[in-house]
């Protein structure tokens, strides 16, 4: 078996590296930039046609949606700055001043025409198709080009179906829950004892440290959002998008309450030095409650990104059965700082605090609350796309299809709870 294992982990390895989206996406460029330059070679009268590959390159984007939408504004950002070079070249020739007049002017009409990203497109096209002497000739080679390469882009997404990048999602969506456990864990084991407030201070930075974090799964998540988007082999593109959604927003709610709770931990530092937070009795408590929230975020991380399937399932039980072991000791130490504010109420609105940012956490993961996001956010898209589709859906009233639309929707919604 170690033999067997020892053969064939090169093929896995490869075979995990063939799918890995930023591979795909390398040689999804490459064949259609490629492909695009032996058409434009044949076609265009210019001897080294490179605008075909260079638009091909750029079009082929990350996802199938994205490369629709950037295709349209690329091509109208090219005719834009020819037609800007065209206009300049029968008036005047390529000078210091002329130059900077099709510039501005490509820039100018780059906003008029809204190609948003592309606006520099039109400029540079400009001043490109100015700066040679056969410009009426090359305006009609670059325009070619240009469609020569959109279609071979948008040819290779159709062919070529684009890599789903849920998966790269669901990683960042998990590290960033881990990195929330570690955090908390840490809290957790200084709580017993002695903090120093320089120490305290450094976890509160830590927590602040996690805002970027969030950026950067934001970003991820609109990349597996896009990638969902008109994408042939994703089915309930809509419900994956919204659960990953609302999962990243739970999570970000749960790391604002995080660094809210250190910045008490800090404070309640500062009123209780030399002593520790808590009393000996509390202390091992808040421990073992910061340990079962930080089990509960992770478990969370794994359900939102985990497919409509029995892993699903068992792992929203495991989270059921981690917050209802959070709540109950929770529920003990409620108890505990009660009697501990009843002897000495110096630090009650800190004690305090800490059970209103702890029940905070608790109630953003629970089952029942994460059950009616979804339900909300499904509305808010179908009602989107009913204002999009108006004839269309007054037909479907007639007919009787919203209500099927509804009951669709929430069997979908419960096969992924």
């Amino acid at each position: 078996m170690q033999v067997v294992r020892e053969w064939t982990s090169p093929l896995v390895r490869f075979l995990r590296r063939h799918r890995d989206p930023v591979v795909v996406q390398a040689l999804r460029s490459t064949v259609a930039a490629t492909i695009a330059y032996v058409i434009a070679k044949r076609l265009s009268p210019e001897p080294v046609p490179l605008t075909a590959p260079l638009t091909a390159l750029l079009v082929v984007q990350v996802t199938l949606f994205a490369t629709l939408t950037t295709s349209i504004r690329r091509v109208n950002s090219v005719v834009a700055g020819v037609v800007v070079a065209i206009a300049f070249s029968l008036l005047v020739g390529l000078t210091w001043w002329s130059l900077a007049l099709v510039i501005l002017a490509g820039l100018g009409v780059g906003h008029l025409v809204r190609v948003d990203e592309f606006v520099a497109e039109v400029a540079i096209s400009a001043m490109l198709v100015l700066g040679v002497t056969t410009v009426g000739s090359t305006a009609w080679a670059r325009i070619v080009e240009t469609l020569i390469g959109a279609v071979v882009g948008m040819g290779c997404n159709l062919l070529l179906a684009p890599p789903v990048w849920t998966e790269h999602a669901g990683e960042s969506i998990d590290g960033l829950a881990r990195r929330m456990r570690q955090l908390m864990l840490h809290m957790g084991d200084e709580v017993a004892g002695g903090t120093p407030v320089e120490r305290a201070a450094a976890r509160l930075h830590e927590a602040r440290r996690l805002d970027h974090d969030i950026a950067d799964v934001d970003a991820a998540l609109r990349q597996a959002e896009d990638s969902l988007r008109l994408n042939p082999r994703v089915r309930e593109g809509l419900l994956h998008r919204v659960v990953l959604r609302t999962g990243l927003d739970t999570l970000e709610i749960c790391t604002v309450v995080l660094r809210v709770l250190a910045r008490t931990f800090t404070d309640l530092t500062k009123e209780r030095e030399p002593e520790p937070l808590f009393s000996p009795q509390t202390g091992p408590l808040v421990q073992q409650l910061l340990c079962e929230i930080s089990d509960a975020v992770v478990s969370y991380a794994v359900l939102v990104t985990t497919d409509v399937s029995v892993s699903a399932e068992s792992a929203e039980s495991r989270l059921a059965a981690e917050l209802r072991q959070a709540a109950a000791t929770r529920d003990k130490l409620a108890q505990l700082l009660l009697e501990e504010v009843q002897r000495d109420a110096s630090q009650w609105q800190l004690h305090g605090a800490v059970l209103t940012e702890v029940n905070r956490i608790l109630d953003e993961m629970d089952i029942e609350h994460r059950s009616k996001r979804l339900l909300e956010e499904l509305d808010l898209h179908t009602r989107a796309q009913r204002e999009r589709k108006s004839r269309l859906t007054r037909l479907g009233d007639r007919l009787g299809a919203p209500v099927k639309l509804r009951r669709n929707r929430e069997e979908a919604v419960r096969r992924s709870l």
